[in-house]
């Protein structure tokens, strides 16, 4: 089993331009109980069934295994999701050795663009890029599974004048 460390952050200018590449994410969760989540994401076409543990406090790190798996039983399994699915283009920016992974989000949160950092350890440096904004590290509300049960445009407005947006 691996384990996940990543950072979230807030995007607030253009990084189009500095993409290699942007593909098409549909995702739905089986289970999402204590923190851990089972999910079947369909990416342009190809699939991956994942299974993460729960975060650590400060959600910056957390177990993950990860199999990819036929397009169609991806398609199937996205039956069985509770609540929906995430849907979403992601632009991959490499960025001073790191890849820089940036979501735009579709249907109940359109308008939320946040980016991902994932690290080799805890401890490592990353140089952020000028398109990042506030970090959003181990806020739960930021987690894609929890989006599906509290969208971005429920509490957006709030959102933007708490952070001054």
């Amino acid at each position: 089993m691996g384990l996940e460390i990543e950072r979230k952050y807030w995007v607030t200018g253009e990084y189009k331009s500095l993409a290699t590449e942007c593909s098409h994410i549909v995702q739905g969760y089986i289970s999402r109980q204590s923190g851990r989540t089972v999910r079947v994401r369909l990416r342009d076409h190809r699939a991956w069934l994942t299974i993460k543990g729960p975060s650590a406090r400060d959600g910056l790190m957390r177990f993950e295994w990860e199999r990819e798996i036929p397009l169609d039983d991806a398609r199937q399994l996205l039956e069985l999701c509770e609540g929906g699915t995430i849907d979403k283009h992601r632009y991959i920016v490499p960025w001073q050795g790191h890849v820089v992974e940036v979501d735009e989000f579709h249907g109940d949160n359109d308008g939320l663009v946040m980016a991902e950092i994932e690290l080799r350890s805890a401890e490592d440096s990353v140089v952020l890029p000028p398109f990042l904004g506030r970090e959003l590290t181990g806020d739960r509300r930021f987690y894609n599974s929890n989006l599906l049960v509290n969208p971005y445009r429920l509490w957006a407005e709030s959102y933007a004048k708490e952070n001054a947006l």
